[in-house]
């Protein structure tokens, strides 16, 4: 009688049940909240953006401006006092184990509310039913599993659409995403790539990528990385319910050009991070395992390291007026092909290639 629904399945279909679920919240979350109505990567139909809106009511009571606004300052604060879920400041066991109290701590903040959570909807039912009635939607779906699969099965599977996004999502991205994995990109915080198989979180465990391009609907970015997220957003778009705004930049190059001009410094900015990390295999092939001994000794290592900081410096001072940055950029690669270390000389060739 426990087991009685409108559903009778085997134990393994209730599982598949539950993973099916699950996995739709998961794509709800991450093409919704996070790259469409947090970083405005693509536009999605009214009917799909409605749907996932009323899907995650029922499924996790979080409000789109809280969700949104919590994220933003994430990104704007990251790493510091003020990001609202950093393991390195709160420690990896606090943010993958609680948190989801970090989260809602956080989208209580009003100040966090009102500067980071504009734009996002603020229609009649978002008010008045999704808002202000966000916890009532998971006991909806409470109902809804029990009349489905029966009082015990039903029960199970709501727990684990309940815990699903808190663990996985303020969890796992949140937490291991800024601790442990590999990193594509030298984003100036920690945050990693999980694994390059982004399936479980619908390709948010390429959460280094993100950090790399917050703007790109698309979280992969070598050929071997799977973002399930973007397959759903590549659907949605063949069938005309969903418009990319955004993707990484794909650096493209030209003949050097004699000399840098606007052109070249928005195109370094743009690829940066490729030209850090383009940098730093010059320096790990230069480098083979005896850095700490030889640097002391190496005027060369030492200027193409030196050389390195002020690289990035130059997109550091992007609120400098362009035709200083067009100079320091032309400085530094002036300084570069007149250190004769070949190297250098080559990288500095191919950073006025950047078209």
């Amino acid at each position: 009688m426990l087991f009685s629904g409108l559903f009778d399945l085997p134990w393994w279909g209730y599982v598949a049940a539950a993973l099916v679920l699950t996995h739709v919240t998961i794509a709800a979350v991450t093409i919704y909240l996070h790259r469409c109505q947090a970083h405005r990567a693509l536009d999605l139909h009214p009917a799909v953006s409605h749907l996932f809106r009323l899907w995650l009511w029922l499924t996790t009571g979080m409000v789109t401006r809280e969700w949104a606004a919590v994220h933003r300052k994430h990104h704007a604060k990251c790493e510091t006092p003020e990001d609202p879920h950093s393991p390195q400041i709160y420690g990896i066991n606090r943010v993958l184990w609680l948190g989801v109290l970090l989260y809602v701590k956080e989208c209580h903040n009003p100040e966090t509310l009102e500067r980071y959570g504009r734009g996002t909807p603020d229609d009649w039912i978002e008010r008045t039913v999704y808002a202000k009635f966000a916890v009532y939607g998971v006991f909806v779906t409470l109902a809804a599993d029990l009349v489905l699969f029966g009082a015990v099965p039903g029960a199970l599977i709501w727990l684990t659409q309940m815990a699903w996004i808190p663990f996985w999502a303020a969890g796992v991205i949140n937490g291991v995403g800024h601790y442990f994995g590999y990193r594509n990109w030298p984003t100036p915080d920690a945050s990693t790539n999980i694994v390059p198989w982004g399936i479980l979180v619908g390709g948010e465990e390429l959460h280094n990528n993100h950090h790399a391009y917050p703007t790109s609907a698309k979280l992969s970015s070598k050929w071997y990385e799977l973002d399930l997220g973007w397959l759903y957003i590549r659907i949605l778009e063949a069938l005309g319910l969903a418009t990319v705004k955004h993707v990484a930049p794909i650096p493209r190059f030209t003949a050097p050009r004699p000399a840098v001009d606007p052109d070249t410094l928005d195109a370094v900015i743009r690829h940066r991070y490729d030209v850090l990390a383009r940098y730093a295999r010059m320096l790990r092939a230069l480098e083979r395992g005896r850095l700490a001994r030889v640097l002391p000794k190496s005027r060369t290592l030492q200027t193409m390291y030196s050389m390195r900081h002020e690289l990035a410096a130059v997109w550091g001072r992007s609120k400098a007026p362009r035709e200083q940055l067009v100079r320091q950029l032309q400085d530094w690669c002036s300084r570069a092909e007149a250190s004769g270390i070949r190297p250098l000389v080559e990288f500095s060739l191919r950073l006025r290639s950047y078209a």
